[in-house]
């Protein structure tokens, strides 16, 4: 089994808290993200296998598709040895912690298109993250041209209210191979995009030491 490595992870781990909870942000290796496309490209061929891993019931989104990854993904291991390399390295880093509990409970696809979004939800387990496989070469302009931001397909984390030196939520704009992961019970949104490509992602909650989490 590949070991991403604890003390390589945790260097290049990056850390953001912009409110209460701390966001973690790290790479994908790239042949990973390769796997992962080739697993959903053949899934999304096969009709009966759609049916079989359909997802989208359990989950908030109102996109095109979301459905779970099955042990018939050859890299299954591999990719849930990364989710536990980089937990490891974020409890560590933010808590001085090591966890000895590391339990996925599910992971899943999101293929959201044009017109389709995310609406404001949390997730389950102790901890979640999502890391993007494909994202269109262009998100699309406002109908007004006159805003300064545009937040077309961005995610956005959300925590209490915002008031004076406080923040209460943060947009990422999703890069290939980008991969987040934050507490479970953090609220997030992800915004519609114009245009005819695809925004893929591949997302996960587990479960770690409950006295870590309760801690």
């Amino acid at each position: 089994m590949n070991n991403f490595g604890l003390t390589n992870l945790v260097n290049n781990l990056e850390l953001f808290r912009p409110f209460g909870p701390c966001i973690a942000k790290v790479t994908m290796p790239q042949n990973l993200i390769e796997k992962l496309n080739i697993y959903v490209d053949q899934i999304i061929d096969d009709d009966e296998a759609m049916e079989k891993l359909d997802h989208g019931k359990e989950l908030a989104g109102n996109v095109k598709q979301e459905f779970i990854i099955d042990k018939k993904f050859e890299y299954q291991k591999y990719f849930f040895k990364f989710l536990e390399d980089v937990t490891k390295a974020y409890i560590l880093k933010v808590t001085s912690q090591k966890i000895s509990k590391f339990e996925v409970i599910n992971s899943w696809i999101v293929r959201q298109f044009e017109g389709e979004y995310n609406p404001v939800h949390i997730h389950t387990g102790h901890l979640s993250g999502v890391g993007y496989l494909k994202v269109p070469s262009d998100w699309g302009k406002y109908s007004q041209n006159n805003k300064r931001n545009n937040q077309n397909g961005k995610i956005d984390f959300i925590y209490g209210n915002r008031g004076f030196l406080s923040n209460g939520n943060t947009l990422a704009k999703p890069k290939v191979g980008d991969f987040y992961l934050f507490p479970n019970y953090l609220f997030h949104t992800v915004y519609p995009f114009k245009g005819n490509e695809e925004r893929r992602s591949v997302s996960f909650n587990a479960k770690i030491d409950e006295n870590i989490y309760n801690s």
